[in-house]
């Protein structure tokens, strides 16, 4: 079974920047569209950010473009996102997604096949 796991969440004041991380012990994403998606109690999931497989193509959504960065290292087999300027609203369960293609699109508007188990990240006003 293909995992991915995430790290890096935690508490943090507003205004602070997180970074997470995601990885995968047992397979190779370099071929694969890869992002981010987070989830609070109540709520439907949501995209925040996607990368394609080379990690030059990036997609975001308007709640997080400018503050987030998405990004990959394809020799480290690593997702990472870079989140500044941390609002209270960003507060959510953090989930790390992998696609079977490699285009952004197939991470954007669809419900990618693999998923980490999802890190928290908390954010005080």
């Amino acid at each position: 079974q293909v995992q991915l796991e995430e790290s890096g969440g935690g508490s943090v004041q507003a205004g602070s920047s997180l970074t997470l991380s995601c990885t995968s012990p047992n397979h190779d994403f370099a071929g694969s569209a890869m992002g981010w998606f987070r989830q609070t109690p109540g709520k439907d999931r949501e995209f925040v950010a996607a990368v394609d497989y080379t990690g030059i193509s990036t997609s975001y959504s308007g709640y997080v473009e400018g503050r987030f960065t998405i990004s990959r290292n394809k020799g480290k087999n690593m997702l990472y996102l870079h989140m500044s300027s941390l609002k209270p609203e960003d507060t959510a369960v953090y989930y790390c997604a992998a696609s079977s293609y490699s285009g952004t699109q197939s991470i954007v508007g669809y419900t990618p096949p693999y998923w980490g188990h999802g890190t928290q990240v908390t954010v005080s006003s």
